[in-house]
């Protein structure tokens, strides 16, 4: 399914092309299917953005909602084919569900290039909240198939898809306010849910269960092999807290890892993060990162 030349939404959202409810899977799930936009000028090919939509790993179907007319308008207007995938929640599995979906998408990214005029020399993850910490983790366990902290073993990347023999690491990433340390999520003022979003998706209660927590955290994976990285995260979020971010790129930063951060003063969890100049400086890292490796 596409259309051609429609402008939506305030005429943020310009676009070429757009496909939908694609299966990035091989079955027939919703939670499996992605969304596709292509840029207003029409080329041979775009490197791409996948950007995750945030909602605490409770929805599975909000690809329609992904921040579309302020990050992803700003990726298109900047050249870069936007890819918005669903995942499994956690009413529909525990992780490590949610990300070996995301792999499986970035997978069929490289998959599919020729079709939806992809250009897989440049693939990077994006997200909002939980997207946030999705698109980081994606980011900071490339390379990484199968891990071990002492007694836990994770498999990260899955074989979920038709396209396994392909890679599904990816050239940069940008954490829009996500939880990365979901050890620490008390290290600020945050949302208070009993059991808490990070609880019912592992399945069980932190305490006896670190490594476990460990492993769903970006942080953990961290090292001087990640792709370069750009945080952003509001001083003033009471959802996810500010220390999450600043964890993060202190994380990246003593690992030697190409790393940037915002640190929004008035910021809250997705509130006056979005001015002209937070979306610029994302487009233009992006720009940067993809012309070093030209």
């Amino acid at each position: 399914v596409y259309k051609r030349q429609v402008q939506i939404d305030n005429d943020n959202l310009k676009y070429s092309e757009k496909f939908t409810d694609i299966n990035y899977a091989g079955d027939d799930k919703a939670y499996h299917t992605l969304d596709i936009y292509l840029p207003e000028e029409v080329k041979e090919s775009y490197p791409v953005v996948i950007h995750i939509y945030g909602s605490a790993w409770f929805s599975n179907n909000s690809k329609g909602a992904a921040d579309l007319n302020t990050i992803c308008a700003a990726l298109l207007k900047a050249g870069y084919a936007v890819v918005t995938p669903n995942h499994r929640a956690i009413s529909d599995a525990k992780y490590p569900a949610q990300i070996h979906d995301i792999k499986a998408v970035i997978r069929f990214v490289r998959g599919e290039a020729k079709k939806y005029k992809f250009d897989t020399s440049f693939i990077a993850t994006s997200g909002f909240s939980s997207g946030g910490h999705l698109a980081s983790l994606a980011a900071t366990t490339t390379g990484e198939k199968i891990y071990t902290l002492r007694e836990e073993t994770i498999d990260l990347e899955g074989s979920l898809g038709n396209y396994t023999s392909f890679s599904s690491d990816v050239n940069a990433a940008c954490d829009w306010s996500g939880p990365i340390d979901l050890l620490n999520m008390d290290c600020g003022e945050s949302m208070k849910m009993n059991p808490s979003p990070e609880e019912q998706l592992i399945g069980a209660p932190k305490d006896g269960n670190e490594d476990k927590y460990a492993l769903l955290s970006p942080i953990t994976f961290i090292d001087k092999n990640d792709p370069p990285m750009y945080v952003f995260h509001g001083r003033k979020d009471n959802v996810v807290p500010f220390c999450q971010g600043e964890r993060m790129f202190n994380a990246l930063q003593a690992a030697g890892v190409e790393s940037y951060a915002v640190y929004e003063e008035n910021g809250g969890h997705g509130y006056a993060m979005y001015s002209e100049e937070n979306l610029g400086k994302m487009t233009s890292f992006l720009d940067k990162v993809r012309n070093s490796k030209k």
